[in-house]
C-alpha cells in the first residue's frame, strides 16, 4: 500500500524540492524522506491522526511523519510541489476545468468588497409561539 501512494515517477518529481536531511551529531538518524512523504501521503488521502500511521507497512512512526511535514511546511516545500503536480497534470490532460470550484476559503477577497446594507425585517411582528 506504501508504494501505491508514491509511485517512483511522483518521487523523481518531488524529491529534488525536499530540503536535504540533516545528520544530527547524537541521537537516532533522520528517517528517509521518500518513506516520510509516504506516511504524509497517508495522513492526507485516509484522514487518519498521525499517530494512526503504521509503522510496520510505512517504516516510520507518525511522529516522525509529522515533524518531517512540519519542517516542510516551514521550508516552503509544498506550494512549489503544488505548482510541479498541477503542471503535470495539465500535459497529461488531467485537469477538467468542467468541475472547478473555487471556494471563499482559498481565495482571498483583494482589497475588500463593498459591506452590505442591514437586513430588513421581513415582517413587523413576531411569530405567535406554537407550542402555546
Amino acid at each position: 500500500m506504501a508504494a501505491e501512494l508514491l509511485p517512483e515517477a511522483l518521487w523523481e518529481e518531488i524529491e529534488p524540492l525536499l530540503p536535504p536531511l540533516s545528520r544530527a551529531e547524537t541521537g537516532r538518524p533522520p528517517v528517509d524522506n521518500q518513506k516520510a512523504l509516504r506516511g504524509i501521503l497517508f495522513v492526507l488521502r485516509f484522514g487518519v491522526p498521525w499517530q494512526a500511521v503504521p509503522t510496520d507497512a510505512f517504516g516510520v512512526s507518525g511522529s516522525s511523519c509529522w515533524r518531517r511535514f512540519s519542517e516542510w511546511t516551514k521550508a516552503g516545500v509544498w506550494p512549489e510541489v503544488h505548482r510541479r503536480l498541477l503542471n503535470r497534470l495539465g500535459k497529461e490532460g488531467g485537469i477538467d476545468l468542467q468541475h472547478v470550484v473555487v471556494d471563499s476559503q482559498s481565495v482571498r477577497a483583494v482589497k475588500g468588497g463593498t459591506t452590505p446594507g442591514r437586513t430588513r425585517r421581513t415582517a413587523a411582528n413576531r411569530a405567535a409561539n406554537a407550542m402555546c
